[in-house]
């Protein structure tokens, strides 16, 4: 990786998954289903237009369900990585259990792209297994941690390393918008400040400068809110970030990690 300031926009394409699982009524089934209907297509467009590849952690019921989605997904040149199947707890889940959503997960994804390279674990929640499980399936990054506000590399046995990139709450626009409901100015000053700060932080390697950002179809799709996405892109563009797929990112660090070593 050069000298460069980066930005990872990812989106976690839940559908509704967790409506599903949970035995929700239609109401909330409709509240998950928006994202496919007006959330996605409206990401897209925002992203075509300024020429910005991102990733979607998308479940694997997902994209059994809306396999249509998933093909403009790719079409656009995005990257797609993994959320579990049915968006579950994968903290508690056995390690037998786990295996089986790791692979359930997995495979629908594999009939889109060669090979899946990144993780996100629903609701940033882990077992003490799943870190393992991901990198024995092949997996080369994971974005689910708090311990750090830039990428770094996992050492985990058998000497299998993982990229991790770690995720923030006030990152997170279901967070902001959904749970806390700020207004989208102060959604958006949050939001440049911190990368701004990545801009300028002496702390943080050269080689590091990576902002990330989650972003739910769900809830992000809303008009008055991609606006704010919208702002906060022009404003970086104005920064000479590159905004990058995490998977490219990762296969970068790795590729320095190898020479370092």
């Amino acid at each position: 990786m050069t000298n460069q300031l980066y930005a990872c926009l990812t989106f976690d394409f839940d559908a509704e998954s967790v409506q599903i699982r949970q035995l929700e009524e239609q109401g909330r089934i409709s509240k998950g289903q928006f994202a496919v209907r007006r959330g996605m297509p409206r990401i897209l467009t925002l992203l075509r237009k300024y020429d910005i590849k991102a990733t979607f952690f998308t479940c694997g019921w997902v994209v059994e369900q809306y396999p249509n989605s998933v093909e403009k997904i790719i079409e656009e040149g995005h990257e797609l990585a993994a959320h579990g199947y049915l968006h579950e707890y994968m903290d508690k889940l056995s390690v037998f259990e786990e295996e089986i959503v790791i692979e359930r997960m997995t495979r629908p994804l594999e009939k889109f792209v060669d090979k899946v390279k990144g993780f996100r674990a629903p609701y940033w929640r882990l077992s003490p297994n799943t870190l393992e499980l991901i990198a024995k399936a092949g997996y080369i990054y994971d974005s689910s941690l708090f311990n750090d506000d830039r990428p770094y590399i996992l050492t985990l046995p058998d000497s299998k390393k993982l990229v991790e990139f770690p995720v923030e709450w006030y990152l997170d626009d279901w967070q902001v918008f959904e749970t806390y409901q700020h207004s989208p100015s102060s959604v958006l000053e949050i939001w440049k400040s911190q990368f701004d700060a990545f801009s300028n932080d002496d702390d943080i390697p050269l080689n590091r400068r990576v902002f990330c950002l989650t972003n739910h179809p769900a809830a992000i799709g809303h008009a008055y809110r991609l606006n704010v996405l919208e702002d906060l892109i022009k404003h970086m563009k104005t920064k000479n970030v590159i905004f990058s797929r995490m998977s490219d990112v990762a296969e970068g660090i790795l590729q320095d990690h190898e020479i370092s070593d």
